[in-house]
């Protein structure tokens, strides 16, 4: 017999940490491989954590509501047949714990140090513990919810007072800011008490989710980490609405889903990006990581959360596709079977405000993409044509979010300039849903 560890996995590219939403099983059940153990819940999806072995539950290290980062244990399985020792809680504990932690004195080779968990955030706080002087001990330095527990229980507890130069090390150099350590030196602020907000008769308290937690987490980094510019343009599609305004009753009794305005705009969008692929890339620190495939990531809102599904290769589907998988991708979010793998490699967003009867707006990026655009209500609108005289046209905004880091604004005005071109010509003569 050997205990085996199951740890969090990872959820999608850029999630670092899950929270354990609900235990499927209980100390003693017996499972097989690939059984579903727990549901567990990130800013981009909720999944279940299947089991790597056959066995027997033997310890669940993780409690309902536990914010872990990725890696750390969850549970304890004992598994018949193997030939590893077994393993205890207490072993488990210094597998993932050092000895007394020290002040941190080099951090170049642990970029995760200052990547903190919300339970390590939680912790530091209520303890006023200073993170700056805690050597982590999980992947890249990063410091985990056991590290800080160990600390508590020592009573060697490091405060802001033992932090040296307080002052001189706060502000980060402008050289800094354009770094990834530039999220290090914004992370903190999410340990900021909550403001005072006194409730009065008639008010209503709203417990936030795990997933709001999480979305709030997620949005807070990109906004603290990239430096955002915005800029938006004006499109007429009017050729376009009479277009799909003539094929859709065809289409949906052909097809059985609709053709969406959205699939004409991802598809200009997917174009576009195949043209200018410098818009189709990420920032990683040191180097701009390129993109070669086209992955068009979608935002599906729910009731109380938000998902972005991905259409894998959209550069390479065509308009019917396209509408296919919107369809597809949102009827899983909203029926809740979206998959892990349906979440990730997402490279551009784009998304529709429009639905609700957006006319402007700013998206957040998401992060590590470096750009999103969001397709706006198409509404009729008194347009000044090139013959002087004044039509009623369908016209639409494409507001996109750049990262100033990856991008600039000329590269990004010649993007849009492409996909108002595309949408403009976009006719029964010129364009096939097929």
């Amino acid at each position: 017999m050997a205990v085996e560890k199951i740890t969090m996995p990872q959820l999608g590219e850029s999630v670092t940490e899950g929270t354990i939403s609900k235990w499927l099983v209980s100390v003693g059940d017996k499972v097989n491989k690939y059984d579903p153990l727990a549901e567990v819940m990130t800013d981009k999806v909720n999944a279940e954590v299947p089991s790597s072995f056959t066995g027997t539950i033997k310890e669940l290290i993780a409690e309902e509501g536990e914010t872990l980062a990725v890696g750390e244990v969850i549970l304890m399985i004992e598994v018949e047949g193997g030939d590893a020792a077994p393993v205890s809680k207490e072993d488990t504990a210094k597998a993932d714990t050092s000895e007394t932690p020290v002040v941190q004195t080099d951090d170049t080779d642990k970029p995760n140090k200052r990547r903190y968990s919300p339970a390590v955030l939680r912790l530091s706080q209520e303890h006023n513990i200073n993170l700056e002087a805690v050597n982590g001990t999980g992947a890249g330095g990063r410091i985990t919810r056991k590290d800080l527990l160990q600390i508590i229980e020592s009573g060697n507890i490091p405060t802001e007072s033992t932090k040296e130069e307080p002052v001189a090390k706060a502000a980060p150099s402008p050289v800094q800011v354009e770094e990834t350590t530039a999220v290090s030196q914004a992370a903190p602020k999410q340990a900021a008490p909550a403001p005072a907000i006194p409730v009065h008769a008639g008010d209503i308290e709203i417990p936030v989710t795990g997933i709001r937690k999480a979305i709030a987490t997620n949005m807070l980094r990109s906004k603290h980490e990239a430096p955002h510019a915005w800029t938006m343009i004006d499109v007429d599609a009017t050729n376009l609405v009479d277009y799909r305004n003539t094929i859709k009753n065809e289409f949906k009794q052909k097809e059985g889903f609709n053709i969406t305005f959205f699939a004409f705009f991802v598809k200009a969008v997917a174009q576009a990006l195949k043209e200018f692929p410098q818009i189709n890339s990420m920032w990683a620190g040191d180097k701009i990581i390129q993109k070669k495939d086209i992955n068009i990531s979608i935002a599906v809102a729910t009731d109380d959360a938000l998902f972005v599904p991905v259409i894998k290769h959209a550069d390479e589907k065509t308009i019917k596709g396209i509408a296919r998988e919107i369809t597809d991708l949102a009827t899983k979010v909203r029926t809740g079977k979206l998959k892990s793998d349906e979440m990730q490699g997402g490279t551009f967003t784009v998304n529709n405000t429009g639905s609700f009867g957006s006319v402007q707006s700013m998206g957040i990026i998401n992060y590590p993409q470096a750009a999103i655009l969001q397709v706006e209500s198409i509404v009729k609108r008194p347009v000044v044509m090139n013959n002087g005289m004044i039509a009623v046209r369908d016209m639409v905004n494409l507001c996109m979010s750049l990262d100033h880091r990856v991008l600039d604004g000329l590269i990004c005005g010649q993007f849009l300039a492409r996909v108002k071109e595309i949408i403009e010509k976009t006719s029964k003569e010129n364009t096939s849903v097929y």
